[in-house]
């Protein structure tokens, strides 16, 4: 049994995820705590649930998804995945943050590269690692098969999906990343985003705006052989 807790931070009202199992094993997915009362917020849930957070994942690079990161890797001990892919997202960073007035990140924190069909596992608990770029060039999501749930990051909202007009951003990659990778996942595989609502994959494979078929790029083929 895997129990999630989402906190809504920054300005940007980014999901971070605190994910742990029945060991009390944790993972904090996009720590985006922009200050200190965000930053207490959730470690003060971690200290009162006595939950030992072993991982930051991040399914992207963008500032408001990583603004917490390099206080809690130094307040835990923790290691981040991350796909070098948005080393560049990075370094650019606060080039973003200046244009929305906010502070500056602190993006030089060590992570792992992750890759496609990679398994990462913390306790109980195992997430397949899923390449969808797009929304940025190293945007991933992580699957939980035995649970049947996926934080889809900014690639894929409950009615929406991530925006691809910033830097780096590639419409087509993330529309094909969404129908060939998470479409074709079960109906009832629960979707956790980085902003907003959960869903499920079943609901937006039939009712999401952007996945109706005229917004498909040309040279996707999903029709059966």
């Amino acid at each position: 049994m895997i129990n999630i807790k989402c906190f809504s931070f920054n300005p940007f009202q980014e999901n971070c995820y605190l994910v742990w199992d029945s060991s009390m094993t944790g993972i904090i997915i996009d720590p985006g705590c922009y200050d200190q009362v965000e930053i207490e917020t959730l470690t003060q849930f971690i200290k009162a649930q006595k939950i030992s957070p072993k991982a930051i994942l991040l399914t992207h690079g963008h500032f408001d998804h990583i603004f917490g990161v390099k206080e809690l890797t130094q307040k835990f001990g923790i290691e981040v995945y991350m796909s070098i892919e948005d080393e560049i997202i990075l370094k650019n960073n606060d080039k973003f943050t200046a244009i929305y007035n906010l502070k500056e990140t602190k993006s030089d924190f060590k992570f792992h590269n992750i890759s496609e069909g990679e398994v990462l596992k913390f306790g109980t608990m195992s997430f397949i690692v899923i390449t969808t770029p797009g929304h940025t060039p190293g945007g991933v999501c992580y699957y939980n098969a035995a649970e049947k749930i996926i934080f889809t990051g900014d690639t894929l909202f409950a009615g929406s999906i991530g925006r691809t007009d910033n830097s780096w951003g590639d419409y087509d990659k993330l529309i094909v990343g969404i129908m060939e990778k998470l479409m074709y996942l079960d109906s009832d595989v629960e979707i956790y985003p980085g902003h907003g609502c959960a869903s499920n994959i079943g609901y937006e494979r039939t009712h999401n705006p952007f996945l109706e078929p005229f917004n498909e790029p040309d040279d996707l083929d999903l029709e059966e052989n």
